[in-house]
């Protein structure tokens, strides 16, 4: 019954031109940003720029405008080859090979790693280790299943 009474205190006090658009979680864009066209939906609908393996395709471009740019509007059998590459790199910052390449961060990682860890402690000698067991079987340690019940 309360849920039936706000509701119709919402659709009475709400009105009606009210645009669902600024209920949304996710604020809205403008054409540009910048002198950069919005050229797509992104990564997650945000407007911004990434270079990503899964999402391929950048929300906007990756230089600002100019009238080079604008030639990729006309014929694209009239541009040469060094134009083309000129419209891609306007468009994406890397290509795939590019950023798919190794950058050997791992060597770092794994340096670090090695740096981080401590050596050993003397209880994982062989001679300790030995020394543990006769004292388990001394105190008589899990009589039932354990090493004392042999």
């Amino acid at each position: 019954m309360a849920n039936k009474v706000l509701m119709l205190y919402m659709r009475q006090s709400t009105p009606m031109y009210l645009n669902i658009r600024k209920l949304s979680a996710f604020p809205t864009f403008p054409n540009k940003i910048g002198n950069r066209d919005i050229v797509g939906h992104g990564y997650n609908g945000e407007a911004s720029y990434l270079d990503r393996v899964d999402c391929p395709m950048p929300a906007i471009r990756f230089k600002a405008n100019t009238p080079d740019i604008l030639k990729e509007k006309g014929d694209w059998k009239k541009l040469s080859i060094e134009e083309k590459k000129a419209l891609y790199r306007a468009s994406y910052c890397q290509t795939f090979s590019e950023f798919l390449a190794p950058t050997g961060e791992w060597k770092g990682a794994i340096g670090m790693t090695l740096i981080a860890y401590p050596p050993m402690p003397e209880s994982f000698n062989e001679e300790n280790r030995l020394a543990q067991l006769k004292r388990m079987k001394l105190l008589e340690i899990n009589p039932v299943t354990g090493i004392s019940s042999k």
